[in-house]
């Protein structure tokens, strides 16, 4: 992965819609959601929502597919795993044991795996 790739990755995410926007469709994974239900779930204009979901899109954050009228919006986890991966890459400077706590951290999917970590 470049390095402009993963700054464009956290320019996308640096923004407090965008980055609901991404969190709401990893909830919704696999199945993805509608443009239109994400706009209304986290209540934003459409317009403003397809100018969002086109910055995730371009940062490779989210994946589109047309399905009838609508277009589903997904999560592209496999780019957040690289992303992850890149900046985690030299195993903390040849001791994998210092980043295990991460790595563990990220293996689980659990919806109260948030609300269990230290504020």
């Amino acid at each position: 992965m470049e390095t402009l790739t993963v700054i464009a990755t956290f320019a996308a995410l640096s923004q407090e819609t965008r980055l609901e926007v991404f969190r709401l469709l990893v909830r919704h994974e696999p199945e993805g959601l509608a443009a239109g239900e994400i706009a209304r779930q986290l209540e934003v204009p459409h317009n403003t929502m397809s100018a969002h979901l086109a910055v995730l899109t371009r940062a490779q954050l989210a994946v589109s597919q047309r399905q009838g009228r609508s277009i589903i919006y997904r999560a592209n986890l496999d780019h957040m795993k690289k992303t992850v991966q890149f900046l985690v890459r030299d195993c903390c400077a040849g001791h994998p044991e210092v980043c295990e706590p991460l790595m563990a951290a990220l293996s689980g999917c659990s919806p109260t795996a948030e609300e269990n970590q230290p504020a």
